[in-house]
């Protein structure tokens, strides 16, 4: 009976915490509805997506929207997206209406769309920028026609079981909930107008959800130690060994095998780690008052070009940074006070996208630091990130104790060996004489 009272309290523990990101607390999308007008069978609304997560952002082919209807509504038009399927409206005539799925999936119009099927900050292929990163570039939006259904606050009945697809699984979407109408502000902002209802859905994002393995790792080196710290074995998992590919291999000149998959599947390089990415860290140099480090990220991925990438880095010396040379940067302050935290990304029009695999799918830059007398260390593996994440994906480090160490700090395994000999030598000298 103990048992399964504990077993019952970590399992609630585990769903309640498994999508709290530490170092993006407040990170989530949420799925705006604005009602702007009453029609004869229904209203017409605004749905906006904010993507107010700090680091992770939604890639190619983007996000996918979904919901239940509480009633038999339709929707008789779209302004700026499109549901993937118009389902069964053989029951009207006349005036077919866009969907009339109980069950309705939205996705974002394609750039390049006629300017009367536009809307003001749609149709860009579903991708949305990291709220870090770009605050302009995360948001989306569409206008849609809702028929069958209310005609005012209290007779509208509010969707229900959202879905989020970003562009793969991994968001939880919690219950519509109304909230106080969004209010607009006219061109000339002179004149205040709001929404007739508003109802909002909170979308929240978990790793464990999203796959089964990591897809990235970090590895380490340093100019005190000539011994490389790789990835671990297996980082990413193993089980697509027999399915990767050899640097060398003549199938890399085939025609559209660097064509991405519709479900995102990697290609990845032959590696002992087998992860799609790879995240290298070398403290470069020591100087008086400053240190530097080289950060080198490697797509391993033949598929895969990543734009508008992130790496997000944990480390408590970021609360100095004084130069970085060939990468954006941004402090991160999940909780105000405590600076150990920042934010890596490409430069536009230079490396604001991590090429696939091969000869240039590579981005690296160094970072100088002035360091902190009272805390500074290149002892016990200071000098190494605490986390790693790439894309918002939490990257797999190494054991701590294969850091690279400082010379006479820890002996080697032959060194002390040799010692041992030697005495044992001496020793039996010793006993004969």
């Amino acid at each position: 009976m103990k048992f399964l009272i504990a077993a019952i309290s970590l399992s609630l523990l585990f769903s309640s915490t498994v999508a709290y990101d530490s170092l993006d607390p407040n990170g989530n999308i949420t799925i705006k509805w604005d009602i702007m007008a009453w029609t004869p069978d229904g209203y017409v609304a605004i749905v906006t997506v904010n993507n107010f997560q700090m680091y992770r952002h939604i890639m190619s082919p983007g996000w996918t929207v979904g919901w239940t209807w509480a009633k038999k509504e339709v929707i008789w038009s779209m302004v700026g997206a499109q549901t993937t399927e118009q389902g069964d409206c053989s029951k009207f005539k006349g005036n077919i209406p866009h969907c009339c799925n109980k069950k309705p999936t939205v996705v974002d119009l394609l750039p390049g769309v006629p300017y009367n099927q536009q809307f003001a900050n749609c149709c860009k292929g579903g991708v949305l920028a990291a709220w870090g990163q770009d605050p302009q570039a995360s948001v989306s939006a569409f206008q849609v026609s809702v028929g069958l259904a209310g005609t005012n606050n209290k007779t509208v009945k509010l969707p229900s079981n959202f879905t989020l697809l970003g562009p793969g699984p991994g968001y939880t979407c919690g219950p519509a909930k109304t909230v106080p109408p969004t209010n607009f502000l006219s061109p000339d902002r002179r004149r205040k107008t709001q929404a007739l209802m508003t109802w909002n859905v909170t979308c929240t994002y978990s790793q464990f959800l999203a796959q089964k393995h990591p897809s990235c790792c970090v590895s380490f080196s340093s100019f005190y130690n000539e011994t490389i710290t790789p990835c671990p074995s297996c980082a990413c998992g193993c089980e697509n060994k027999n399915k990767c590919v050899k640097g060398d291999s003549k199938l890399l000149s085939v025609v559209g095998v660097n064509t991405p998959r519709k479900d995102n599947a990697p290609l990845v390089q032959c590696t002992h780690h087998m992860c799609p990415v790879r995240v290298h860290w070398h403290v470069k140099t020591n100087y008086k008052e400053y240190w530097r480090v080289k950060i080198a990220v490697t797509n391993f991925n033949y598929r895969m070009n990543y734009t508008q990438w992130t790496l997000v880095v944990q480390h408590p010396n970021l609360n100095n940074v004084t130069q970085v040379f060939s990468f954006d940067y941004k402090p991160l302050l999940p909780y105000g006070s405590i600076n150990d935290t920042g934010m890596f990304y490409g430069m536009k029009f230079y490396n604001e996208m991590l090429m696939e695999a091969g000869e240039f799918g590579n981005v690296q830059s160094e970072v100088l630091m002035q360091k902190d007398t009272n805390t500074f260390s290149l002892k016990e593996g200071w000098a190494f990130p605490r986390k790693v994440y790439f894309n918002g994906e939490e990257c797999t480090l190494p054991p701590p104790d294969s850091y690279p160490f400082l010379p006479n700090s820890t002996p080697s395994s032959q060194t002390f060996n040799s010692i041992f000999i030697f005495f044992m030598v001496i020793f039996s000298m010793v006993v004969m004489s």
